[in-house]
């Protein structure tokens, strides 16, 4: 009766009755729909709007609706919901500070694409940035407890070897999956570098701005707002809130987490430029904090002298004075390849090897016209963080061929595919279950959609 009850107030609420007057004096009552509620999940509603926002978001992000009904959309939402009620009922909480921490992340990289935040409130047509920050937050906490709930079903499932060959020989062979052509890339990366002169311009302005607040009570936040080079956080002053999970790069991490409360600290360097940190409040294991960060300038002298550096390197490889591998782990300055002799670790497996058919745009471009063992001339990539380019040659280390899947030459990526059809059935299993002891209501203009799972509790 207490769920019935609910739901029958939500629907009245929904909907609201009006007086209009007409030309001629008469009056019309007129029942306006204001946001309709189609479903309750638990604890959860789902309004006509959330259908037409997750359409919108689907469109904006490039996605093809194609042959998708609101039935269908609808069913996604009503499941995101059954995650994340019965995600709350096991106590499987997620904190307000990792959700600001989620929508400030985003903010931070959609500023670096755009160019500032004040383009992204105009790109989304919000009035501020905390009305943003707000929905940000209700969105982003939902599908983070959606997610520890799917997470917490499948996080102890195994796959055996014997269930990974069942799997395998189930499939008739016509329908085996192909696997694309792959790729091994390996690289070698100049990254111009500032003077020492200039970098020592950049440390004193920042002590200078330190010494400004301690020593004359000048605002932090004012400096960050006018001086910051960090286009996430510089129109709010530079805040952030970060933990230990926080993926900041270790630097920065560490450097906030030795200060006390209301403590600057020293200039200090990160691969972003140099920085100066205000921590404001430690709150257990989180710490609020301002930033300030400068990017020390680098003249064309020096993106020239980077390029040519990299032709020479280039050069004694091609005449055979030293490997690629050798000259990567020697000259290289990216250190996220250079121990591994220039090999690129693909960012969904950490393989080596890169599926043509998914390869990023960019990095497919670098590399098409590549013969095996050829390497490239140098190639001018810019930052998207609007730093100064870096250079780079290329070799394709090895190239495999599009084939059939084959059980012992493929057999990390079938038990790959096994494992996630095991996953699936799992997570089929544990909706079915829950449908049947959660409370569901969908209203009548709803109930002719023919849904994957059996909401409508037929």
């Amino acid at each position: 009766m207490r769920h019935m009850s609910r739901w029958l107030t939500i629907l009245m609420i929904a909907v609201v009755t009006t007086t209009a007057v007409a030309q001629g004096g008469t009056s019309n009552q007129k029942r306006i729909k204001i946001d309709g509620v189609v479903s309750v999940i638990g604890d959860f509603v789902i309004l006509e709007s959330d259908v037409d926002k997750l359409k919108a978001d689907i469109e904006n992000q490039g996605g093809d609706l194609g042959e998708i009904s609101e039935c269908q959309l609808l069913g996604k939402l009503m499941e995101d919901r059954l995650f994340a009620h019965h995600a709350i009922q096991d106590s499987l909480l997620v904190s307000d500070s990792e959700v600001n921490q989620m929508g400030d992340m985003q903010i931070q990289q959609l500023a670096r694409q755009i160019g500032s935040v004040e383009k992204v409130l105009e790109f989304y047509d919000k009035p501020d940035l905390q009305t943003f920050k707000d929905e940000l937050y209700e969105i982003n906490r939902l599908r983070m407890l959606a997610d520890k709930m799917r997470s917490d079903i499948v996080d102890e499932l195994e796959i055996t070897p014997e269930e990974v060959r069942q799997f395998f020989y189930s499939i008739p062979i016509t329908k085996r999956p192909v696997f694309g052509a792959e790729l091994e890339i390996a690289q070698i990366v100049k990254q111009p570098k500032p003077s020492e002169e200039e970098k020592l311009r950049i440390v004193q302005r920042l002590e200078q701005m330190k010494q400004d607040v301690e020593e004359n009570g000048a605002s932090f936040s004012v400096k960050a707002i006018l001086y910051s080079q960090d286009p996430g956080s510089k129109s709010n002053g530079g805040a952030y809130t970060m933990n230990r999970e926080t993926p900041f790069v270790k630097e920065f991490k560490d450097v906030a987490f030795s200060l006390r409360e209301g403590e600057i600290s020293d200039p200090f360097e990160t691969d972003f430029g140099y920085h100066i940190i205000l921590v404001e409040k430690i709150r257990g294991q989180e710490v609020d904090l301002r930033h300030v960060l400068l990017t020390p300038e680098i003249s064309k002298d020096q993106i020239e002298a980077a390029k040519q550096e990299l032709d020479s390197i280039r050069s004694e490889i091609l005449a055979g004075t030293i490997t690629f591998e050798e000259a990567a782990r020697l000259f290289s300055d990216e250190k996220e390849t250079k121990f591994d002799g220039g090999v690129l670790r693909n960012p969904q497996d950490y393989s080596a090897r890169f599926e043509l058919t998914n390869m990023d745009p960019v990095l497919y471009n670098q590399v098409a016209t590549l013969r095996d063992g050829q390497i490239s001339q140098p190639i001018k990539e810019d930052d998207p963080r609007g730093g100064p380019p870096k250079f780079k040659i290329m070799r394709v280390a090895n190239r495999y061929d599009e084939h059939m899947a084959d059980f012992a030459r493929d057999y990390v990526k079938i038990k790959d595919l096994a494992l996630s059809d095991k996953e699936r059935k799992t997570i089929e299993e544990w909706i079915a279950e829950q449908i049947e002891s959660t409370f569901i209501q969908i209203n009548d203009t709803r109930k002719d959609c023919d849904f994957a799972s059996n909401w409508l509790k037929n």
